[in-house]
């Protein structure tokens, strides 16, 4: 545009120029109008480079004192180095994460090079900051600079841009970026070094340019133009003394361009040390403490804070990133916090430890790339869920697709997954809160990986074991053929998402899942491995069909596992499930001898894997839950607390985020309950109730355990109102029971537990009501979960309550019928459930004998008097006897 166009006799003095520089400020200058500067000719950038005031032009990056000192150390020695060989590198990528620090590195290596007076341009490419995030001007802003350090190079850059002015032109068309950069700085830097065989500024070393988060740059074209010309002009002139750094996270477009011979590749990731975190969490904290006055205080009366113990914790939480320490940091020294937040920095240290700085809309954007892509959810479900990381090709290989689909939804994503450049390499993710935010729904959303997709896994570890035994029936025993990734991770981890996705297999899937395995062992008879997958498959089939022969074959599978099995590792697991097996068989046959098997083998697995053994949490919780049954079997109280105590520990090595933690807060409320059932222990009935809540608040809907969390709640709230006499929590509890009936299909074990459990809040709200309608519900519930029991019974709960309601039915009726029924099941009862030696007989021996009363005062049976009497004396010899065996 013509400011002065239709003006006459107009003279310029001199000119105020605003230049708006990368959308972020205003720079102005004053021109001389007699003189036309390289400034005003090329019009750079001038908050592009190393030397911009960061506060105002981001990245505010920058290396704290005593960090990162071996990696820049090792660029500043490349960087100083003469090039001496055809062959040498005059390109270096290092390449890393979001977070990692390269923009600081980048920062360090300048000032370095400033110090050291060694010449050195720069350019800090940053999205959404107007001209920096695009690449037009990246010739013009480094020529200007290269004309401030090297000032020879200024007359052929005028020369240049004379010759052609629309090197200069601002917009993306016309020139292309491989000219400009030749025209404006390529050739200018060769003339003066071809025709000055010594140039002042490159007596300390070659000239370095600096290229700061390429990936930023939004036109990756032309940043691939960009380096293919570089290369080009390096090819051209191998020992020219100019060397270029570039920094980017892992793009596609870049990494196919640079992952070349002629440039040396850095992964940030292998420089990233959990000491220059510590450093700078050190140098953080101590000058955070000393401007906080309330810090201040309590390091006077405590000590010092945070202690090497939870700054340990945080730099392990961090994991290698800078920009997760700076947010860690400011969190917890925050000094405006919302009503009810914790106040002080010490109360938020420990909640520093969960956070998750804002990652999630990095992630989700991310992410969003590659959504549309054919098996989007398939393999982002499977790289967070893996127990090992898998290279492409054994992603493809498990998942049954091919290799370039795989690739085509990673290309995307490299920004958060690191893909490595060969398939040797697995590919792994850049920070571990990206595992958290796949597996948390309310963070992921569209991206959430299921925990059902762990049945998927599953059945596709067998599927692949079984494919490639039918190529090579010998791969497991001797072959020569090195056995595929996808096959040994299949053989090693299959069980792992067996017992995590055995709650979302159907029936017909676990049936496929056994003739997988019959499969693999008719091709190859005996395999350890695959005979302990068909045993876990046979356990979980078992369980789902309350099946005595499945569980007996599985066991028999166990067996033959130890007989042929060297005492290492491995015949520990095999204990482990033996174990386990044996106690799903318990549940339905209440074998003692079953159970004091169990004990003893959970014992000796225990005593072999002491902390930190990752399987030790769920040792404690089964040797747990075996006692915990015991003592409802026995009464033996040592039982009981030594079950408590396990859980405890088990409780300690699953924390917030652990999967298991909600499994492990339900055991140990429903043993604090059953403590205060003998005790009357307030305080275990309240902490058992606050279990509870956390762990129903641990499994939100769809998680298909969550009924069984809300019904273990329902009874502590139960309980209390009997306490306490509170009827919201009554109302609470029934609420609970019909929100786990609703959720429990009708062909699940405990829908039969379901509908019992709330038929006894219905009428305990009746004896505090009298509300005859939740009596008659009561029990017609009890009946119908009767119905959905095997016969004999697992649980006699259903039985019990329905003889306490029709006992309630018959005095609010007095319909006989009713009090006859009670007594037929009451004698069943103590037939089958309460025989002689049970340490609750002598309860229902008296319960019997008050129906019998009734019965007589109603109709004058002789034959009730009688039996009265067998049953009183019955129940009194062994209510001596139990008050002499607690003597």
């Amino acid at each position: 545009m013509n400011v002065l166009q239709g003006s006459e006799n107009a003279q310029i003095q001199n000119l105020v120029a605003y230049q708006v520089e990368g959308g972020l400020h205003q720079n102005a200058l004053t021109i001389n109008a007699g003189q036309r500067t390289l400034f005003d000719i090329l019009k750079p950038i001038v908050d592009a480079s190393h030397t911009r005031d960061r506060k105002r032009s981001p990245p505010d990056s920058a290396c704290f004192p005593g960090t990162r000192l071996q990696v820049v150390k090792n660029i500043n020695t490349w960087a100083r180095s003469d090039i001496t060989t055809d062959t040498e590198p005059h390109v270096r990528w290092m390449h890393g994460y979001v977070g990692s620090g390269k923009s600081s590195i980048s920062q360090e290596v300048c000032g370095t090079s400033e110090r050291e007076d060694r010449p050195v341009i720069s350019f800090f490419f940053f999205r959404n900051a107007g001209d920096r995030g695009k690449i037009w001007r990246l010739a013009t802003t480094l020529a200007y600079q290269m004309a401030s350090v090297i000032p020879r190079t200024e007359p052929f850059i005028r020369e240049a841009a004379q010759a052609n002015p629309a090197l200069l032109a601002q917009d993306e068309g016309g020139i292309s970026l491989r000219t400009r950069m030749q025209c404006l700085v390529y050739a200018p830097f060769k003339a003066v070094v071809r025709r000055k065989k010594r140039v002042r500024a490159l007596t300390r070393g070659p000239f370095l340019m600096v290229l700061d988060g390429l990936d930023e740059c939004d036109n990756k074209d032309e940043v691939q133009e960009l380096i293919d010309g570089m290369l080009a002009f390096f090819n051209e002139n191998p020992l020219i003394p100019l060397r270029v750094f570039i920094t980017s996270r892992v793009e596609e477009h870049i990494h196919s361009r640079l992952n070349v011979p002629a440039v040396r590749l850095d992964n940030l990731v292998d420089h990233c040390s959990d000491d220059d975190i510590a450093t700078f969490l050190r140098i953080l904290f101590e000058d955070g403490c000393k401007r906080n006055s309330v810090v201040r205080a309590y390091v006077q009366q405590h000590g010092e804070w945070p202690t090497p113990k939870d700054r340990r914790k945080l730099v392990k939480h961090i994991g290698g990133s800078f920009i997760f320490a700076s947010a860690v940091f400011k969190f917890i020294m925050a000094t405006n916090t919302e009503r009810g937040h914790p106040v002080t920095p010490m109360d938020r240290l420990p909640l520093a430890l969960e956070m998750n700085p804002g990652l999630d809309g990095l992630y989700a954007q991310t992410l969003s790339r590659s959504k549309h892509l054919p098996h989007f959810s398939d393999i982002i479900s499977t790289i967070a869920l893996l127990e090992a990381p898998l290279p492409i090709s054994g992603i493809a290989d498990l998942l049954g697709i091919y290799t370039y689909e795989v690739v085509n939804v990673l290309v995307n994503l490299q920004a958060i997954i690191q893909v490595p450049g060969t398939d040797n390499i697995p590919v792994t993710l850049c920070h571990t809160s990206l595992r958290d935010f796949l597996t948390t729904q309310s963070r992921s959303g569209i991206f959430f990986a299921r925990p059902s997709y762990q049945a998927r896994l599953f059945l596709r570890c067998l599927e692949c074991k079984l494919e490639h035994l039918r190529q090579n029936p010998a791969l497991c025993i001797g072959s020569s053929e090195r056995m595929p990734v996808a096959m040994d991770y299949a053989l090693w981890h299959s069980i792992h998402h067996a017992n995590r996705g055995k709650d979302y297999l159907k029936p017909s899937e676990l049936n496929s899942a056994i003739q997988l395995c019959r499969e693999a062992l008719a091709l190859q008879p005996g395999t350890l491995e695959l005979v302990g997958t068909l045993a876990i498959v046979v356990t979980i089939h078992a369980s789902q069909t309350k099946s005595r022969i499945g569980f007996d074959e599985a066991i028999s599978l166990h067996r033959a596992i130890l007989k042929s099995q060297p005492p290492h590792q491995s015949r520990l697991n095999t204990l482990e499930n033996l174990g386990r097996t044996l106690m799903g068989r318990y549940r339905y046959t209440k074998i003692m001898e079953d159970l004091d098997e169990i004990l003893s083998l959970f014992r000796e697995v225990l005593e072999s894997r002491p902390y930190p053994h990752p399987h030790r949490s769920a040792l404690l919780s089964d040797l747990s839950g075996v006692l915990h049954d015991r003592y409802r079997r026995t009464g033996t109280v040592a039982d009981l607390e030594e079950a408590i105590s396990l859980l405890r520990e088990a409780l300690k090595l699953r924390p917030s985020r652990h999967p298991d933690r909600s499994d492990s807060l339900n055991s140990l409320g429903n043993a604090l309950r059953d403590r205060h059932q003998r005790t009357g222990t307030t305080d275990d009935l309240e902490e058992s109730i606050s279990m509870h809540r956390e762990a129903v608040g641990l499994q939100p809907l769809p998680h298909p355990d969550r009924p069984r969390k809300l019904n273990s709640l329902g009874n502590a709230l139960v309980d209390r109102h009997w306490r306490a006499g509170a009827m919201a929590d009554l109302e609470e509890a029934v609420s609970l029971y019909r929100e786990a009936l609703e959720l429990r299909p009708t062909s699940h074990l405990n829908h039969s537990l379901l509908l019992s459990n709330l038929g006894s809040g219905l009428e305990a709200r009746y004896q505090r009501t009298g509300t005859m309608a939740d009596l008659e519900e009561a029990i017609s519930l009890f009946r119908d979960a009767l119905k959905l029991q095997p016969s004999p019974l697992v649980c006699p709960k259903p039985l019990e309550n329905l003889v306490i309601s029709l006992r309630a039915m018959y005095k609010g009726t007095q319909t006989l019928s009713h009090l006859q029924e009670a007594i037929v099941h009451c004698s069943e009862l103590l037939a089958s459930y309460y025989p002689v030696g049970h340490r609750d007989r002598a309860r229902w021996l008296l319960d019997l004998a008050s129906l019998l009363q009734i019965r007589f005062d109603a109709t004058g049976q002789e034959e009730d008097r009688a039996n009265l009497k067998t049953l009183k004396e019955e129940a009194i010899q062994l209510s001596a006897s139990s008050k002499e065996s607690a003597a």
